[in-house]
């Protein structure tokens, strides 16, 4: 989302699609799932993160000294709770950069998973129905109803980011659900979990939980294999179970992603900011966050935003090459 969301402003911080941060309306949806919530940011961006959530005490946020991949952040974060509460009662786990809209159809779909988790002692996914044949998402693969009462269903595998003709075949088949990475499970399961399937996630969580000091934490930390708790433990699980979502979700890993989210006018263009004039666009995403003149003529398709840390003109297709583009910007 170069160049609104930088290295040391990423995009959960930003208002992109109302009035609060992303950041701000899933920690909203946390706290109508859960009475306790936990934010877990990395250092260089903990001040701004409790700015946005002053209703936190210091006590909310488990700091990640540097990035270390999901797997350690869920380790850190059951370290914690496993000292604070109940070994047993069921954890939500939720990215922070995620647009949703209905907040009671959320809390609906992770009110089943905490009921599934704790009857079951498994860890339980929450996936998305596809509703096109996403290339740039993984799947969930579904092996059959475990609750008819509940809709909770048997994991037969996850599958990573496929080709579009294998996309299609997912959607078309009705048995694959988007992983959105959320899933639900307690300390105990998470334990039980990594005991049988990661062994080595489990002796990084006791060398944690271990830990002598501070400093001594935050070494052992910092140690850690930078690695994504699908690959670490997720995938290698062979009970879990999921939940198909009962709520709309978009991942914005775009400006196309970003311009549905947002309004258009009748011409299909999204227009934001002061001193923008257009002439024959059509289907366009337009902002201009600074003084100076933004003038588009004949163009469609097309994301562009003017803003202090740079000038972006694509089309909206290639929304997936900006990431690349702003790294080259980053190593210079």
């Amino acid at each position: 989302m170069w160049p609104l969301s930088t290295p040391n402003y990423p995009k959960h911080l930003l208002a992109l699609t109302g009035s609060h941060s992303l950041l701000q309306y899933t920690y909203e949806r946390a706290a109508a799932i859960g009475d306790t919530v936990y934010v877990i940011p990395e250092a260089n961006h903990a001040n701004h993160v409790k700015k946005q959530l002053p209703e936190l005490s210091d006590d909310a946020f488990i700091i990640e000294q540097g990035r270390r991949g999901t797997a350690s952040c869920i380790l850190a974060a059951l370290c914690r709770i496993s000292v604070k509460h109940d070994k047993n009662e069921p954890i939500a786990f939720l990215a922070a950069d995620h647009y949703i809209r209905d907040k009671d159809g959320f809390a609906h779909s992770f009110k089943v998973a905490e009921a599934a988790s704790k009857k079951e002692g498994r860890i339980v996914l929450v996936g998305v129905e596809p509703d096109y044949p996403s290339t740039g998402l993984g799947y969930i693969e579904k092996d059959g109803l475990f609750d008819e009462k509940t809709f909770v269903f048997n994991v037969k595998a996850f599958q990573e980011k496929p080709a579009y003709e294998k996309a299609k075949k997912y959607v078309k088949s009705g048995n694959y659900l988007w992983n959105c990475g959320y899933f639900v499970g307690s300390v105990n399961t998470f334990i039980k979990a990594m005991q049988q399937y990661a062994p080595k996630l489990y002796e990084d969580y006791q060398r944690l939980v271990a830990a002598k000091s501070g400093d001594d934490y935050n070494n052992i930390y910092m140690g850690l294999e930078n690695i994504a708790i699908d690959y670490a433990l997720n995938e290698k699980v062979k009970d879990l179970l999921v939940v198909p979502a009962t709520f709309d979700w978009m991942d914005l890993g775009s400006y196309a992603d970003l311009h549905k989210a947002v309004e258009s006018n009748e011409q299909g263009n999204h227009l934001q900011g002061e001193n923008i004039e257009i002439s024959g666009v059509e289907n366009s995403f337009i902002q201009n966050h600074e003084d100076k003149p933004l003038a588009v003529i004949g163009l469609d398709n097309v994301a562009i935003i003017n803003t202090p840390h740079g000038i972006l003109v694509t089309r909206k297709d290639l929304g997936q090459q900006v990431g690349e583009i702003s790294k080259r910007f980053t190593a210079k």
